[in-house]
């Protein structure tokens, strides 16, 4: 396992997070404890958690697993997040003061620590003032409840708006951003990512494998029944399954994912997780798995290192679409007239 700095922060963490989403609900404690064990194993040091992970237990069995093994407690990294609904009052909910107060103290209170070493804006909250919400946070940090901030499933005005203000203000800078990325998403490279890259800002990003798409797990034309990511009911997100399953570009990634994992020996899901911890602007990848098993191959990303005619080839397939303005062919052009002093 490789390590990195916590985005601009003096942090170190593992280049693989444990994503504990199902911890709680589709995965048991038992099994939610057996994954932090194979990670930490493997040399994982960040654990990233939420409040509203099956409505808090993913923070309860994270805090017993912690009071169980304080030696290795030590070396851990836990990252938890805030904003979404912890009750029914009109206060329950945002990135106000009032309510990130009570919400931080409870995720204290659930996992046991006096610290959490980075505590994350779940989502943008356009009513409260961001100038609020950085307040907070960097009493937060001065009073030894959180080590360092971050946002999650922000835009890119939205990250320099909060760079800056915190600037303007001398408050601690945010470190990190956990945005959707993956080989068929990557969106986030128009504004997002040089808003981070310009910032310091590293990503952790979550649904590295596109909700099972990336690791195989899916044949063309052939839905998906039962039991899967997309819910009992088959039904479920078929609509977006539908979508994904009739743009040729899904299987032209997938063709390039495969090959790469053919001359590697290795699986799917590894090359494409390597493929996100080639990116310049990736601190961390989140894994999500719902076994250990599942877990286990992932961690084998860390080994897998792709050649630059990968990466290449994988960088093509999936290249994000840029048609329009400012970002396709017109934006282009115009840029160039810039360049060469035309209008």
């Amino acid at each position: 396992m490789d390590y990195r700095l916590l985005g601009n922060s003096g942090t170190s963490v593992s280049t693989l997070t444990l994503g504990t989403m199902t911890f709680g609900s589709e995965a048991d404690e038992p099994t939610s404890h057996a994954m932090i064990d194979a990670f930490v194993e493997a040399g994982g040091t960040l654990i990233d958690t939420a409040d509203v992970y099956s409505g808090n237990e993913s923070e309860r069995i994270i805090g017993r697993w912690l009071a169980d093994h304080p030696t290795e407690a030590q070396q851990v990294v836990i990252a938890t997040k805030g904003r979404f609904p912890q009750g029914d009052g009109p206060n329950d909910v945002g990135l106000s003061r009032r309510h990130l107060a009570r919400a931080l103290d409870a995720s204290l209170d659930r996992l046991g620590v006096e610290t959490i070493d980075l505590y994350q804006m779940h989502a943008w909250d356009a009513l409260t003032p961001i100038e609020e919400t950085l307040r907070f946070l960097d009493d937060a940090v001065s009073a030894g409840k959180i080590g360092s901030y971050g946002f999650s499933n922000y835009l890119g005005y939205q990250i320099t708006k909060a760079v800056y203000e915190a600037k303007a203000h001398g408050w601690a800078p945010p470190v990190t951003l956990q945005p959707q990325y993956n080989l068929l998403v990557r969106d986030i490279e128009h504004e997002v990512v040089p808003a981070c890259l310009d910032a310091g800002i590293g990503l952790l990003p979550w649904s590295p494998l596109a909700g099972g798409w990336l690791s195989g797990k899916y044949q063309r034309d052939q839905a998906p029944t039962g039991a899967t990511r997309l819910g009992e009911n088959p039904q479920r997100g078929m609509e977006a399954w539908e979508a994904r399953n009739n743009d040729e570009r899904t299987w032209a990634v997938l063709d390039a994912v495969s090959a790469a994992a053919d001359a590697h020996e290795a699986s799917r899901s590894q090359v494409a997780l390597a493929w996100l911890l080639a990116q310049s602007a990736v601190t961390s990848v989140i894994l999500g798995a719902r076994t250990v098993e599942q877990l286990r191959d992932n961690l084998g990303a860390a080994d897998l290192v792709l050649g630059a005619d990968e990466l290449a080839a994988l960088d093509k397939a999936s290249a994000p679409r840029i048609d329009d303005y400012p970002y396709g062919t017109a934006g282009v052009a115009q840029r160039e007239r810039k360049i060469t002093g035309g209008r």
